[in-house]
């Protein structure tokens, strides 16, 4: 029997919730400080499970905490779980804290656990992939929880760490006991309200235009930082955010293009904070339509042929992309994976260099001598440069005939559109705090398995039997060598096949007023509650 001893842990606050009468006090009086938060993007919803994209998580994490939470070093810490055992390789127990309250003053239980974890196992969440990895919750009593699975599961404390606890009773009186469709454009009172344990507390939404957290008085955790309201507000265009932040009307931006780095540097009001992302971003391909939409070939689709996909790949020049469009600000990669320590196949790290020549014969053996028409859909507000990127690879894929044409959009549209497959080639990026290959593994290379929710992410709809076996061996097996051998060969086999372009791992550039100190994560996590201000 193995035992984890409880570590000092911190909160994170995972949905937002609606605050009416506690927000006056938070903020008065001399120690009270505001922060002023500016992004390309807004948060997608405040419903915790409907959506898995960075900024929405981050938002869930301020107002909803997680049974287990990640330190500074980004280790596995208790949260609401103080504790755990493993009774066996497939039953987890787990002591609960006592003593805490959500936002609206109700008790935090077992049963506010189990719900939680059954609520993000529903088919409308987009968080079921890990939630259905967690086996069946059982309550035990008030703050005893059981985790029941039915294979091992090595990754079950990185699985927990992405589902945030909610209030039951608060859903069932709002009728909100299931994720909201987001795809189907569906709103819910869990659109724009929430009640969490977390450090901060929603007083105000006006999605697209400002949100408003104040700090939690009642949080159970220590506050580290001295943030007492936070105000978020998303400005699309740079220049428009770049001159927010130099007129003094923002404290800190999160997403800065890589071009103006320089001035904010050199300008002694601020300071720029720097690191790697655990993201890798990617091109994918329709592999599921007998025909491709919005191209000129209507008999077929040439994403079905690998020789088509490489092509493509040896087209498009990443070190171009690299040195002119991210100015330095990626890492080029051809590893499948959120950060280097998880690629378990060095020789998938450097990202070949571009062969044109051989992606045009590649082209002619496939039977596409002139090249063909498609459309690629891209974000214009997710990733760093994402619209600059995709419209690079139009010229570089002019080069092997094919004419491309840019559909770029909010993420407000872009991700319902790929979750309808309403798209013949996407760019998308995949990150956060896991490293562990088995994060990108199942939910977008693997095969599209409503029972698992596994491949839920795999926008191409292909099926690839051998690397499905790879990828559940993996999920599964408790033998840390055979399992890095498992994944090596899982994503050597996805570099073979080009079921992806890709591109590289992007770098995180902060910039916050001098007065600011923030602790920068590769996870791209905004912990306000360890933001000081002066």
């Amino acid at each position: 029997m193995m035992k984890r001893t409880p570590v000092a842990g911190r909160t994170i606050v995972t949905t937002l919730v609606l605050v009416v009468g506690l927000a006056v006090g938070v903020v008065a009086g001399a120690d009270a400080r505001t922060l002023r938060w500016a992004a390309r993007g807004d948060a997608l919803t405040l419903d915790p499970y409907s959506q898995n994209e960075g900024l929405t998580n981050n938002f869930s994490n301020l107002i909803h905490d997680l049974l287990v939470e990640r330190d500074r070093n980004q280790d596995i810490v208790p949260r609401l779980a103080t504790s755990w055992t493993t009774i066996d390789d497939t039953t987890w127990r787990f002591t609960l804290r006592k003593g805490v309250k959500f936002h609206d003053g109700a008790p935090f239980t077992a049963d506010d656990a189990v719900f939680s974890i059954e609520r993000a196992q529903m088919p409308t969440s987009q968080l079921a992939q890990y939630a259905r990895a967690l086996g069946k919750p059982v309550r035990i009593d008030d703050y005893t929880l059981e985790l029941r699975q039915q294979k091992p599961n090595p990754m079950l404390l990185q699985h927990l760490n992405t589902v945030y606890i909610m209030n039951k009773a608060w859903s069932v009186a709002h009728h909100v006991e299931r994720p909201l469709d987001f795809k189907a454009n569906e709103e819910t009172y869990a659109s724009r309200n929430a009640n969490g344990t977390g450090p901060y507390m929603l007083k105000t939404r006006e999605p697209g235009v400002k949100t408003v957290l104040v700090r939690n008085p009642d949080w159970w955790g220590s506050n580290e930082g001295n943030v007492t309201e936070l105000v978020y507000t998303p400005i699309a265009a740079d220049p428009t955010r770049m001159a927010a932040m130099l007129s003094g009307e923002i404290d800190l931006v999160t997403d800065v293009a890589p071009q103006d780095l320089a001035r904010f540097r050199s300008d002694p009001r601020f300071k720029v904070l720097s690191g790697l992302e655990n993201r890798v971003v990617f091109f994918g391909f329709d592999q599921h339509r007998d025909a491709l939409e919005g191209s000129n070939v209507t008999d077929r689709n040439p994403f079905k042929d690998r020789r088509v996909r490489e092509a493509f790949s040896k087209a498009i020049d990443v070190d171009a992309l690299q040195a002119k469009i991210m100015r330095g600000q990626s890492i080029a990669t051809g590893c499948l994976t959120t950060a280097a320590v998880g690629c378990l196949d060095p020789s998938l790290e450097p990202h070949p260099p571009a062969d044109v020549a051989r992606a045009k014969q590649l082209m002619v053996e496939a039977g596409y001598p002139n090249g063909f028409e498609l459309t690629l859909d891209c974000p214009n507000d997710r990733y760093t440069n994402d619209r600059d990127l995709c419209i690079a690879a139009v010229g570089m894929l002019a080069r092997i005939g094919v004419t491309l044409k840019v559909n770029a959009m909010p993420k407000t549209l872009y991700f319902p559109k790929l979750s309808r497959f309403e798209t013949s080639m996407y760019m998308l990026g995949w990150g956060g705090s896991i490293t562990d290959a088995q994060i990108v593994m199942d939910p977008i290379l693997h095969t599209n398995d409503p029972a698992t929710q596994k491949g839920a992410y795999n926008y191409g709809r292909y099926t690839d039997p051998a690397l499905d076996r790879l990828i559940d061996a993996a999920s599964i097996d408790m033998d840390p060598a055979r399992r890095r051998q498992e994944i090596a060969d899982a994503l050597a086999l996805q570099a073979r096949e080009y079921r992806y372009v890709v591109l590289h791992r992007q770098k995180l550039n902060w910039i916050a007023t001098k007065n600011v100190t923030a602790v920068l994560l590769p996870s791209n996590n905004l912990r306000v509650e360890w933001i000081s201000m002066q």
